[in-house]
């Protein structure tokens, strides 16, 4: 009998080695015998996961749904459900995982998975937490049912069951399902432990980051500086992000959208220098070339990223920034769409296409793509920014005026949204409204001006030059603002 036990023993160590060493073959074979030797749950759960790491993914389910525990062990449900995710059945996926009620901030109402038992012999204290991972590919599913608005709320209940599940916070940042403040108000919900305090750090930096920027510089110096307790102990193992890719990344992003984008270029290329495949830092270092008119470096980056990706929609994106770039804008609009049919929640893409319309004075085409961008990423202000400028070009200001709000209103700290409404305000006449929508925007200004900001200065100038007629102090306001506009000149 002992003997029998440690053959069996032996033989569960074999399947777990062949899984990590990526023999699902053996896995597969070995895990096959042990379950017909024992007929144990945890057995056949381990030949189910042998046979869906080596994708037999129909035959997993089968052997999970034949087994009368399916519906009783969430381990079980879960992977009976990432079966029919890989196999794209995702009515079916919904229907394995049982029904569930979330709120719109995320709260899970009413759901029976907290009354199904739950047994993992080899679970980890650190594991993540399995109600997490069942709202996650909760999210998932109706994300890829067009169901967006319920996919958020399922992401957010993920990532507020477990701070630990990433990938839940990263669907709603990077597709843009949430609002600045949304985003701000979600993390601050989140329940960290003591233990966790670098990573509620690492989050805030990952949101949007249109803080002041004290605050955002002070966010990066937190994680770079790493947390005192730890880094004063007698451990050799120092606790610091200084040199971490995705950190670097996140401050690169900070760069562009701050408007420096010679710091952000120079950051990026050292990073795909380290890392050359860190494809979120590619695509900020894409947006900072197009803005310094890099057309060489951009043909090879969109090179290197068609030979190595040439299934993702960021490679065929490459290209579109190369030929926008050069001014050859209809063959830049056809990669975008290429991009966009690749990967339909590619915002970028998006906009590149409507900036491409808009380049040629095509309104129509432009404000197409802008308003698809605007339905599918409601966390994104830029869509409706765009839109504005659109109405702004026709010189309807008003219609202008109000997607220039509705863009406030989704991000109210981006200073290029005030400079809109400024120049709306001037093209109405009303210099007065101008001259204050265009200081609101240089309060939001990082404080050492860049050339990006040089128009907002102009601006004011002439708004300024427009009310000296009737306000005299006017002038003296004037003479600081050409002061200013001197110094962001750059050196020849």
């Amino acid at each position: 009998m002992m003997r029998q036990e440690a053959m069996v023993e032996k033989l569960r160590g074999a399947v777990r080695d062949c899984m990590s060493k990526h023999l699902y073959s053996s896995a597969i074979f070995f895990a096959d015998k042990v379950a017909a030797f024992t007929s144990d749950p945890a057995d056949i759960y381990m030949q189910a996961q042998a046979l869906f790491l080596g994708r037999h993914y129909r035959r997993a389910f089968h052997l999970l749904n034949a087994s009368h525990i399916v519906l009783r062990d969430l381990r079980f449900r879960y992977l009976a459900a990432k079966c029919l995710e890989e196999l794209k059945e995702w009515d079916q996926c919904l229907l394995m995982l049982g029904e569930a009620k979330v709120d719109e901030h995320g709260n899970v109402l009413d759901s029976k998975d907290c009354n199904a038992i739950y047994m993992d012999k080899d679970g980890e204290d650190c594991e993540i937490n399995i109600l997490s991972a069942i709202c996650f590919l909760r999210g998932k599913a109706y994300e890829a049912l067009e169901n967006r608005s319920q996919a958020h709320q399922w992401y957010k209940a993920a990532v507020k069951a477990d701070p630990l599940c990433y990938e839940a916070l990263e669907c709603l940042i990077d597709n843009h399902m949430l609002t600045y403040e949304e985003e701000k108000n979600l993390l601050s919900s989140l329940r960290f432990a003591p233990e966790d305090g670098w990573l509620s750090s690492f989050y805030s930096c990952f949101i949007k980051k249109y803080d002041k920027e004290n605050v955002v510089e002070a966010k990066f110096r937190e994680l770079e500086m790493g947390h005192r307790e730890l880094n004063t102990s007698r451990s050799s193992m120092t606790c610091t992000l200084k040199n971490n890719t995705d950190l670097l990344a996140c401050k690169a992003e900070y760069y562009h959208q701050s408007g420096e984008y010679q710091k952000c270029f120079d950051l990026t290329s050292e990073l795909l220098e380290r890392d050359p495949f860190h494809l979120k830092c590619t695509l900020v270092h894409l947006a900072a070339a197009m803005e310094l008119g890099h057309s060489n470096e951009l043909y090879l980056m969109a090179c290197n990223l068609v030979k190595d990706y040439p299934q993702k929609a960021l490679s065929w994106f490459a290209i579109g920034c190369y030929y926008y770039c050069i001014k050859k804008y209809d063959q830049s609009r056809r990669f975008f769409s290429k991009a966009t049919s690749l990967d339909g929640t590619f915002l970028h893409a998006w906009i590149g296409h409507g900036n491409a319309f808009a380049a040629q004075e095509e309104g129509d085409q432009a404000m197409s793509s802008f308003r698809t961008a605007a339905r599918l990423f409601p966390g994104c202000h830029l869509p409706t920014l765009y839109i504005g400028m659109e109405y702004m070009r026709t010189h309807s200001f008003k219609l202008a005026e109000q997607f220039f709000m509705q863009a406030k209103t989704i991000c109210p700290s981006d200073p290029l949204v005030y400079n809109e409404l400024g120049v709306v305000a001037y093209h109405m006449k009303e210099y007065k409204r101008a001259v204050w929508w265009f200081e609101k925007t240089l309060t939001f200004v990082p404080s050492s001006l860049s050339e990006m900001w040089e128009p907002t200065l102009v601006n004011l100038a002439h708004a300024l030059r427009k009310l000296s007629c009737w306000f005299p102090g006017s002038i003296k306001r004037l003479y600081h603002i050409m002061r200013k506009l001197l110094l962001c000149q750059p050196e020849v």
